[in-house]
C-alpha cells in the first residue's frame, strides 16, 4: 500500500491556473486510458472554473464532459472543487439547489468533493457536507490558507477540529496563493495531525517557487496526500510536478507506488498539448516563472493578472504597486477575508477603485457592500461598527447563515429554463450562470438540428 497518495490536477486546476481553463474534452479523452492505469489516488477533473469555461468559451456541456471522463477512467476516483454554498457560481444558493447539485455530481461520476468557503465560515459548509454524505461521496473540507495576524496555527487547528466534528472525511490545506513556506508547512501539518484523526492533504501552487519543498515538509510531518500536476502543465502558477515528487519519494518510507515509466508516457502526451498552447498563445511562458510578489503582497496569481487588467483598461497600469499596497488595507477594514474566489475579486476591485479615485471608499462596489453586510458569511475578524456603517449605512447586517434567508428556488429555476432544458442537469447549469447558459443551450440546440448559428445574420446581409 503506497504511503503517500497523489491527487493529479492536470485535468482541472493545472490548466485553470495556466491557460484559463481552456483544455477541451477532445484534448482530454485520448490520454484517459493511460491516466486510469497510473494508480493516482484521485484525479481532479471538475468544479472550480471548468463549468463556467465549458459553457462560456468551449461550447461544451460540463455534465457530458464529466460523464465522458468517468467512462474513460472507470478505476480512478474523480474529484471536484466546490465553493460551499456558492457551489460553482458567485452567489449563495438555496439548500434545495445545493442538494440537487451534489446529487447530480455524484450520479454523473464524482467520488470526492473538496468543499471550501472563502471566509472559512463553517456555516457555509454544513449543507454541502450533509449533501455529500447523503450521496455517499467523500467530503473533503478545505481550509482557505492565508496570512495575517489572526491566522495563526491555532486558528487553523481550531477550524480543522470543527470541520472534523461536522463530518469531514479528510482535511485539505488549500494554499491557493502560494503563501506556504516549507517550515511553516511542517509546523501547520504537525499541529493539525495532532488535533484531528482524519487524513490531511496539502494543496499549494508553485508561484513563489516553494511548492515541492512545502509538499515534502508536509509529508514528513504526517500529510497523507498531496496535489501535483504532470510536468508539462506544472510550475509557475500551477503545481509541483507529479513525476518529480514521485521520484523524490521513490524508495523511501513515503513511496507513492507510481510507475515513472508510465508517467513518462502521460508526460509525452501533455508535452504535445503544451507546445500547442504556447504556439496558439493560450500559455504565456511568463506564467511559468517564479513570482515573489505572492509572498510580498499575499495576492494569488490570478488576482494579480486581474488587477493589472483592470488598471490597463483605465489606462493606469503604472498604479499596480499602489493597488497592491492597498489590498492589505481593504482586507483589514473588511475583516481579513482570505483571498480566494470570490473574495479575491471583491477585495481587489475595491482596492482598484480606492486608488483610482484617490479617496478610499468613495466608490463602493455592490459585492464589497454585500461582503461587509454579511451576505457572504462571517468574516474571520470582526468588522468595526464604524466601518460597517460607513459602507452599508443604516442597513441591518446579516448575522445568520446567509442561506437561511433564501427560500427554496429549484422549482422557480426549472420554470425559468424550461424552454431550453434537454436533461435534468440543465437547471443546474442555468442556476450557476443564468446569463450565459441560454446562449449555450441555444447553440447546443442549433447544432443538434444542424442549424448554422450565423445563418440568420448571413440571410440579412444577402437581402440588403
Amino acid at each position: 500500500m503506497p504511503k503517500i497518495k497523489i491527487t493529479e490536477t492536470v485535468l482541472r486546476d493545472a490548466h485553470q491556473s495556466l491557460i484559463a481553463t481552456r483544455m477541451t474534452i477532445d484534448e482530454i479523452l485520448p490520454v484517459l486510458p493511460l491516466m486510469n492505469k497510473a494508480g493516482f489516488y484521485s484525479c481532479e477533473v471538475w468544479g472550480g472554473a471548468t463549468f463556467d469555461s465549458c459553457i462560456r468559451f468551449l461550447n461544451e456541456d460540463p455534465w457530458e464532459r464529466l460523464r465522458l471522463i468517468r467512462k474513460g477512467m472507470p478505476d480512478t476516483k474523480l474529484q471536484m472543487l466546490f465553493r460551499g454554498q456558492n457551489m460553482l457560481g458567485y452567489r449563495h444558493y438555496a439548500d434545495d439547489v445545493l442538494d440537487y447539485f451534489v446529487q447530480k455530481s455524484v450520479a454523473n461520476g464524482i467520488d470526492i468533493i473538496r468543499i471550501f468557503d472563502a471566509l472559512n465560515d463553517i456555516r457555509n459548509l454544513k449543507g454541502a457536507f450533509a449533501a455529500a454524505k447523503k450521496e455517499g461521496a467523500h467530503a473533503q473540507a478545505a481550509i482557505s490558507y492565508t496570512l495575517g495576524d489572526i491566522f495563526t496555527d491555532e486558528y487553523f487547528v481550531n477550524y480543522c477540529k470543527q470541520l472534523e466534528e461536522q463530518g469531514a472525511d479528510s482535511i485539505c490545506i488549500k494554499d491557493m496563493a502560494a503563501l506556504l513556506t516549507p517550515y511553516n508547512t511542517a509546523k501547520l501539518v504537525k499541529a493539525i495531525k495532532e488535533a484531528v484523526k482524519i487524513p490531511v492533504q496539502v494543496h499549494t501552487h508553485y508561484t513563489s517557487g516553494l511548492a515541492s519543498m512545502c509538499l515534502l515538509k508536509g509529508i514528513e510531518n504526517g500529510a497523507e496526500m498531496i496535489d501535483t500536476s504532470m510536468s508539462p502543465l506544472a510550475l509557475g502558477t500551477s503545481h509541483a510536478p507529479t513525476e518529480s515528487m514521485v521520484a523524490a519519494l521513490q524508495g523511501t518510507e513515503y513511496d507513492t507506488g507510481l510507475d515513472l515509466v508510465l508517467l513518462n508516457e502521460i508526460r509525452d502526451y501533455f508535452m504535445v498539448l503544451r507546445k500547442k498552447y504556447i504556439n496558439n498563445g493560450l500559455l504565456d511562458p511568463s506564467m511559468l516563472a517564479v513570482d515573489a510578489n505572492a509572498l510580498i503582497y499575499q495576492v494569488p496569481g490570478g488576482m494579480l493578472s486581474n488587477l493589472l487588467s483592470q488598471l490597463k483598461q483605465a489606462g493606469k497600469a503604472d498604479l499596480l504597486t499602489e493597488v497592491l499596497k492597498e489590498v492589505p488595507n481593504v482586507r483589514r477594514d473588511s475583516g481579513f477575508p482570505p483571498l480566494v474566489t470570490p473574495t479575491s475579486q471583491i477585495v481587489g476591485t475595491q482596492a482598484v477603485f480606492n486608488v483610482l479615485n484617490g479617496e478610499r471608499y468613495k466608490t463602493v462596489t455592490k459585492e464589497f457592500r454585500a461582503m461587509v453586510k454579511g451576505e457572504y458569511g462571517k468574516t474571520p475578524a470582526e468588522i468595526s461598527d464604524e466601518f460597517r456603517k460607513k459602507i452599508i449605512g443604516d442597513e441591518e447586517a446579516v448575522t445568520c447563515r446567509p442561506a437561511d434567508l433564501l427560500s427554496p428556488e429549484l422549482d422557480k429555476l426549472r420554470e425559468e429554463c424550461s424552454e431550453w432544458s434537454e436533461q435534468e442537469e440543465d437547471v443546474l447549469t442555468y442556476a450557476m450562470f443564468p446569463q450565459v447558459a441560454p446562449k449555450f443551450f441555444k447553440a447546443r440546440r442549433d447544432a443538434k438540428y444542424g442549424i448554422d448559428p450565423n445563418a440568420d445574420f448571413q440571410n440579412k446581409v444577402h437581402s440588403v
